[in-house]
């Protein structure tokens, strides 16, 4: 593994995972997000986004964070692995939740020079919310990825998906003992 897509819904833990991935295999991380979402929330253009990605992937190894179906022709033609993390709806949701709280109280900027923060009322009140975003895109999401990896079953690209804390745990500790 030498050049990864962390791939699953908003909430899923992929940034998490993610940075405990790159560190263990002492790559790059790379934050899609953190690309994409330029100061006041204001998404960074489409061509200029693939543009960047294109450019950053073409590094010899690095751990991809992010889903944005936009990019997944230019970063799926040179990842040797995807790894979807698939966790139950009621821990996803738990899990954003969580972090949607934190983040509110904190009113920590979450990508360095963007300014961009969560707000309880983003958070919980406005159409913005990245709850409800996870609420209505759970099961499309789903269905997506469960119908790449069948798709993607054939090629020479290593599919991985984790459906349970206990197996993205065991998964990092296999990939530090190798």
């Amino acid at each position: 593994m030498k050049k990864v897509n962390v791939i699953g819904t908003s909430g899923s833990g992929k940034s998490h995972f993610s940075k405990r991935l790159a560190a263990a295999l002492n790559v790059t991380y790379i934050e899609m997000d953190a690309i994409l979402w330029q100061p006041d929330w204001q998404p960074l253009d489409t061509s200029e986004f693939v543009m960047t990605i294109q450019e950053i992937i073409s590094n010899p190894s690095f751990v991809l964070d992010g889903n944005h179906s936009k990019t997944n022709r230019v970063k799926w033609s040179v990842v040797d692995t995807i790894i979807w993390l698939d966790l139950g709806f009621w821990r996803t949701f738990t899990q954003i939740l969580q972090r949607s709280i934190k983040r509110s109280y904190a009113r920590s900027e979450i990508w360095a020079g963007t300014g961009n923060k969560e707000s309880f009322y983003r958070s919980f009140f406005s159409s913005e919310s990245v709850i409800w975003w996870m609420l209505k895109n759970y099961w499309k999401t789903k269905s997506k990825y469960r119908n790449l990896f069948k798709e993607k079953s054939s090629s020479n690209m290593r599919l991985i998906r984790l459906r349970s804390r206990a197996e993205v745990e065991a998964f990092l500790v296999n990939i530090r003992r190798s």
